[in-house]
């Protein structure tokens, strides 16, 4: 882990599927294809840098927004 991520906010799966507004199983299986980054805890839980989640959202919206507009 970088400098830059020490510190940062981690979310769960639940966290991000609220974002995306999608199932928590999807995100599992985004992380699961390399589509986002996730990190294990030591439980083994899925985790989620808050900064590389906000990334893909602005991402996919302003995609969605060139498509339909």
């Amino acid at each position: 882990m970088t400098a830059a991520h020490v510190g940062e906010r981690l979310l769960t799966p639940g966290e991000v599927a609220a974002l995306f507004r999608v199932d928590p199983k999807t995100v599992t299986r985004w992380a699961t294809a390399g589509r986002i980054g996730s990190i294990r805890t030591p439980g083994g839980h899925r985790r989620f840098r808050e900064s590389e989640v906000k990334t893909l959202l602005a991402e996919l919206t302003t995609e969605a927004t060139k498509a339909n507009g």
